[in-house]
């Protein structure tokens, strides 16, 4: 099956922020999302019991090696990938649930640069969970692709695939 898959990382997009994010009553495809809320925002920063955590160039490509090395141990296809400063979006198909493969190219990407020593190894990189959207049709894995690798601003560390 194929998904579009994003997360964010660690305190990059707290709940009630200006740019607009999803809940537990907010998370249906087509709903509004979140309003913004200062109020929230400022209660979800002191809950966090580490700084927002931002990718610089070294780090975005270390992810995105770790996204392709992984999806290749699993025998997944990595159509297209873009990992941003604060975020990552994934289009894959794969043999298992869309939660899972977030999870483990979440877990190996931070093995990865655990390995390499850029960071604390207890340092927390990303949002508890993300979303997972599954793309039914040929053309939505299309339109998918062009959205990660065409559509979000200037170009960061990019992957797609010569063909999905």
């Amino acid at each position: 099956m194929n998904y579009l898959i994003t997360f964010a990382c660690y305190g990059c997009h707290l709940h009630g922020d200006e740019s607009g994010s999803v809940d537990r009553g907010h998370n249906l495809p087509g709903s509004r999302l979140v309003e913004a809320d200062p109020k929230r925002v400022s209660a979800e920063r002191q809950w966090m019991d580490q700084p927002p955590y931002c990718m610089d160039r070294s780090r975005q490509e270390v992810v995105l090696a770790s996204l392709l090395e992984r999806c290749s141990q699993r025998h997944w296809s990595l159509w297209a990938a873009h990992v941003r400063t604060n975020h990552v979006h994934i289009v894959v198909e794969a043999d298992a649930r869309p939660e899972r493969v977030m999870n483990d190219l979440k877990s190996y990407a931070s093995r990865c640069l655990n390995h390499l020593g850029l960071d604390e190894p207890a340092r927390k990189r990303w949002a508890r969970h993300g979303s997972t959207r599954w793309l039914w049709k040929r053309e939505n894995v299309s339109a998918a692709i062009r959205y990660v690798v065409d559509e979000q601003g200037d170009p960061m560390a990019v992957f797609e695939a010569t063909k999905p």
